[in-house]
């Protein structure tokens, strides 16, 4: 290698396979809680098998009426045929005392960096954390302690979410994951930090079929992180995008194949809330000036993990 250029190409790949093997406890974790994740894990970026395993969804009458929600009268086979055709539906804004008290809860319940417990610290002490930690701190997951606030109780539990999904993915459709968390701007973030984080494009792979709903707890415009979908990019993928592990993309390759014009990126007051089928290209941003508290609500069709909570990783 001669130039500049090729020894920090260099540096990404070995960050990648570092990244790699630094999430291997926690498959071998996966893997002996549920043996049927390596097939799902392996199989299930790959649009043949996908497609398949999108046969076996049971039917979901569209004569179901559905109970009363605090989303309103949407109707769940209207919600789950713009998911199929652009993999996200916007519209689903929170009721203004559901979005305050969530905010409330995510400013007086202390939240773990970075995903790991040893970092606990309240969202508005994130500048003196990072100095009494010594440490750059992206995030702050509230982890099992969302089950206290009554508020992410209600959303979850509220009917139009599952009927939305159980029309998008099938009558087997259930609850797996709710979780709060803050995004939060700092000055320390070097590209090691960021490459960490979900700062790039990429698609999930929880399950054969996922959906997941997410709600703005506070504002969010262009400097507070805001997620951003690729439309269409659930249902199509590139080979090479099926053919490796590794589930985060570059920009330019993502978008050159899937079309900058499908871009959306997702701003809006708190209490915005919208749905979208994961598999589908997306990316966190980061949070630049302004902190960023924002809920999320999934549904799959596998039996969910019991061992640890939601995005929390197996440490070696």
């Amino acid at each position: 290698m001669s130039s500049t250029s090729d020894l920090e190409t260099v540096a990404r790949r070995g960050g990648k396979f570092q990244r790699m093997a630094a999430r291997i406890p926690t498959y071998l974790t996966d893997l002996r809680e549920n043996p049927a994740w390596l097939p799902m894990f392996m199989l299930a970026r790959t649009m043949p098998f996908r497609k398949a395993h999108w046969l076996t969804a049971r039917r979901v009458p569209r004569s179901v009426e559905t109970a009363p929600s605090m989303f309103g009268n949407l109707k769940p086979e209207v919600v789950a045929d713009e998911l199929r055709r652009t993999g996200i539906f916007t519209g689903l804004p929170l009721p203004k005392d559901i979005q305050q008290e969530l905010f409330r809860f995510g400013c007086e319940t202390p939240c773990f960096g970075n995903f790991e417990r040893k970092l606990e610290l309240l969202a508005g002490e994130h500048a003196e954390a990072e100095q009494r930690f010594g440490r750059t701190i992206l995030s702050g997951h509230h982890f099992e302690r969302v089950m206290q606030c009554d508020a992410a109780l209600a959303v979850q539990r509220d009917p139009l979410l599952l009927d939305i999904a159980r029309h998008y993915l099938g009558g087997e459709a259930k609850l797996i994951t709710t979780r709060t968390w803050w995004s939060f701007p700092t000055k320390s973030a070097s590209e090691e930090d960021l490459s960490r984080a979900s700062f790039k494009y990429h698609f999930d792979l929880d399950d054969w079929r996922m959906l997941k709903f997410f709600f703005y707890l506070s504002d969010v415009d262009s400097d507070a992180g805001p997620h951003i979908y690729v439309r269409g990019s659930h249902n199509r993928r590139r080979l090479k995008h099926q053919l490796t592990l590794l589930v985060g993309h570059p920009a330019e390759d993502v978008l050159e194949y899937y079309g900058s014009e499908n871009v959306v990126e997702l701003t809006g007051k708190a209490g915005t809330g919208f749905v979208e089928d994961p598999f589908g290209f997306h990316m966190g941003t980061p949070a630049k000036t302004t902190p960023r508290l924002m809920m999320e609500v999934g549904f799959g069709v596998s039996r969910p993990s019991k061992r640890r909570y939601h995005g929390e990783p197996v440490v070696r």
